[in-house]
């Protein structure tokens, strides 16, 4: 629990120094709790408007804590809050419906008089009822079926921005993304659209009922609210009923509910019809508010997607990280168990915080800056992740970038009008009450150029890959550091800055028709300017020749990323930095980074010449006493096995160069404790499929209790995304490891340069973009 911190009060037992003696609510008293911990409150208005930001205390020094203010365990790391959500047996999601608030007599006495029964949905169920259902009703989500809803979302999401788009000022929330999501979901299910004023009633009382703090004297009219909307949802399906042919899901989960009573029940439905408005509608409305309302704060970003709206999916992905509408979700522990460390006892009660885990710096590089180019936006948790990630989330992508879409084309010219935001208080779901935004009718584009309303462009139905990020940078110098080696400096257009980055990061640099990833090699303070040095390859594929003939200064270049797959472990003890020859580059920014922290390094760096080595001098002058350099010609090479043969506790190594240099450390320090050698690579395996070569296989999503074929033609990766999955992926050749998954059971064939031959050889993660099973079969934790 860390730390106990003596609370100035007089609640402070004088003999345990715990600062709660009882607890609010009836919580169990549960010491030491911390004086931090004791005063979370998470109906503040310091949560309630920006969660991430009031829990970085907790992110920082408390990551697992027990509040006693509403009597649950709250996780707030990002492995931590992932790791909850993988393990729902141990992690049971059954109490995701349940009231955080205790509901009086008088208002369970309305819902009774309503025949309110909810049971259990996908939402909260536990297996082994879960996955076949879920399998049951999944059809209607896969990215193959949701794109025959993008005429009709476009169609609805215009005929809402005409009925505003020459007043000058709207409230976005009444006026757009309430209605246009409801009316989406209506359509979705299959219902005939009702009194909308009534369902946002009850989807607002619904939300309240479960998750908010509603006084006494408000329960009764939540109470009201909720029996009328199950009232109503009720009656919806006995109407679908009577004709459940046709398009929809809910007509869907009628026509299965026929085919497999005991799957689909009778109650089962009902409960979803009521769960199916609410998932579908107020989550992506509050998403989208959100997501308008961060872009417009940051203008750059959204003139961004303005001039290239190929940006807008990532921006998507990015505004669900960084103030996404799902704000914390609950789990309860079925047995003792521990949660990074700290002991949780059997049946506690868990509130896993997303929106903490989304601003984790330990997964994030500069985690509260909103930066719609980066890379691994879609690792945010805002669904949820493994069996119980949400069903929806791919209809809520869409209808977002639809949105932004119009937005940005017909008003790109839309600002923020004055206003004080609020939210409505409860533990898990935000979004602005209301968002009222200004432009100039008269500056409309398609008041000069109507046709401009007719453009379309492609969505990304699923995560999308950061290989569709780019920049368009000016070589704003070219030098030649050594002998065969060139520096670049890249820089961004007058006015615009360059995205954030840490240490250990690469982009991809455009080269022709060809795209080559070159390490980072100047100041990550720097948001002026990239710098990188590339190598005249004897054996070149293309990359490093066009560099050297074709680019000069004044030329233009696309790039993508920044992106990091050898970020510094800031835990360790001490370093020893690796180099051969240009494989110094991405050890420059690390040792500066480690020079920083204040910790001790050494840096051995390996060379054919001092002619051929870059940055020799600027190495020897930024870091004095702490260079060792091994010169071919000079008769000195670097006695790998002598230096690393011997393990050294707390030390981590950091290793760039040939792969003969990379293979010899990881034969030399077999002995070390797994994870002290963090290697890069430049060139990949080879990984085009040659399907005359390749054989079909099948894989078994434990997590999911799903099976799905691989065809000889299609990569783990693509098998996935048609079904749903959502992995995270970069480079798609095997060199960067974003789509990296845990092996259960099955043998391998690895085709990455990633993983260590130890780690190839323990069989427990696979990059699924490149990777494939020997056999006829591999089991995944998905």
């Amino acid at each position: 629990m860390g730390v106990v911190r003596r609370a100035a009060t007089d609640g402070v037992d004088a003999v345990s120094g715990c600062p709660i003696v009882g607890s609010p609510g009836g919580a169990p008293s549960l010491c030491p709790v911390t004086g931090a911990a004791a005063a979370f409150d998470p109906f503040s208005p310091d949560y309630l408007n920006d969660p991430a930001g009031s829990l970085r205390w907790s992110r920082d020094d408390e990551p697992v804590f027990f509040s006693p203010e509403i009597g649950y365990w709250v996780v707030t790391r990002y492995d931590d809050v992932k790791e909850v959500f993988r393990d729902n047996v141990t992690f049971s999601p059954s109490i995701a419906l349940e009231k955080i608030t205790a509901t009086s007599r008088e208002a369970e006495e309305v819902l009774e008089s309503y025949g309110y029964a909810m049971s259990r949905t996908l939402v909260n169920e536990d297996e082994p009822a879960h996955m076949p259902r879920r399998r049951a009703l999944m059809e209607s989500f896969i990215p193959a079926e949701l794109a025959h809803h993008e005429d009709m979302v476009r169609r609805i999401t215009r005929e809402y921005v005409d009925r505003f788009v020459d007043s000058g000022r709207a409230d976005l929330v009444d006026q757009m993304l309430w209605e246009v999501p409801l009316t989406v979901a209506l359509h979705f299910l299959g219902v005939p659209e009702d009194d909308m004023p009534r369902l946002r009633r009850y989807s607002v009382a619904h939300t309240v009922n479960t998750w908010g703090r509603p006084a006494p004297e408000q329960q009764v009219a939540v109470a009201e609210a909720v029996g009328g909307f199950w009232q109503l949802s009720g009656e919806i399906v006995d109407k679908i009923r009577v004709d459940p042919e046709g398009p929809g899901w809910m007509r869907y989960s009628i026509r299965q509910n026929a085919l497999m009573p005991d799957v689909v029940t009778d109650s089962y439905v009902h409960s979803i019809m009521m769960a199916g408005i609410v998932a579908a509608h107020e989550t992506t409305a509050n998403a989208s508010a959100n997501a308008i309302r961060v872009l417009l704060e940051n203008r750059e970003a959204w003139d961004d997607i303005c001039r290239d709206p190929s940006l807008i999916p990532n921006a998507v992905e990015e505004c669900l990280r960084h103030s996404g509408s799902i704000v914390a979700w609950r789990r309860k522990a079925t047995v003792a168990t521990t949660i990074g460390g700290v002991p949780i006892p059997a049946d506690a009660k868990l509130l896993i915080v997303q929106a903490s885990a989304n601003h984790d710096d330990r997964h994030f590089d500069h985690p509260d800056t909103l930066d719609i180019r980066r890379p691994n936006a879609g690792d945010h948790l805002s669904f949820g992740f493994g069996s119980h990630q949400c069903m929806g989330k791919n209809l809520a992508r869409m209808e977002m970038q639809i949105f932004l879409e119009e937005l940005t084309t017909r008003l790109p010219h839309l600002r923020i009008a004055e206003q004080e935001f609020t939210y409505l208080p409860n533990t898990s779901f935000r979004g602005p009450e209301h968002l009222w935004v200004e432009w100039d009718p008269e500056a409309n584009p398609e008041r000069t150029d109507p046709r401009i309303r007719d453009r379309r462009f492609e969505l990304q139905i699923g995560v999308p890959s950061s290989r569709l990020l780019s920049h368009r940078l000016t070589v704003a110098d070219r030098a030649e550091v050594a002998a065969g080696v060139v520096a670049l400096t890249l820089v961004p257009a007058p006015g615009s800055r360059l995205p954030a980055w840490s240490p250990g990061a690469h982009i991809d640099l455009e080269c022709g028709e060809l795209s080559r990833q070159y390490s980072l090699c100047g100041d990550p303070e720097d948001r002026e300017s990239l710098r990188v040095a590339v190598r005249m390859e004897e054996k070149s594929r293309g990359g490093s020749r066009w560099v050297h003939s074709q680019l000069k200064a004044g030329d233009q270049v696309v790039v993508r990323g920044p992106r990091n797959h050898f970020r510094l472990d800031p835990s360790a003890g001490s370093y020893i930095f690796v180099a051969g020859g240009i494989g110094i580059t991405p050890v420059m920014a690390l040792a500066r980074e480690a020079r920083r922290l204040g910790k001790y390094y050494r840096i051995l760096y390996a060379g054919r010449s001092r002619q051929t080595m870059p940055f020799v001098g600027e190495l020897l002058e930024e870091h004095p006493g702490r260079v060792h350099l091994y010169i071919g010609d000079e008769g000195t090479r670097m006695p790998v096995e002598e230096l690393f043969g011997t393990t050294h506790p707390g030390t981590q190594v950091y290793a760039c160069g040939p792969q003969r240099l990379l293979s010899a450390l990881e034969d030399a320090m077999a002995a070390w404790p797994q994870g002290s050698l963090h290697s890069e690579h430049f060139a990949s395996a080879g990984t085009l499929l040659d399907p005359d070569n390749e054989h079909e296989f099948e894989i078994e999503l434990v997590d999911s209790n799903q099976t799905l074929l691989v065809p000889r033609d299609r990569t783990v990766l693509q098998v996935l995304r048609e079904a749903n999955i959502d992995v995270q992926s970069d480079c798609e050749e095997g060199l960067c490891g974003a789509c990296e998954v845990r092996v259960v059971a099955g043998t391998v064939d690895h085709r990455d340069v990633v993983l260590s031959h130890a780690e190839k050889a323990d069989g427990r993660t696979m990059m699924t973009c490149c990777s494939r099973a020997f056999g006829e079969r591999i089991s995944l934790s998905l």
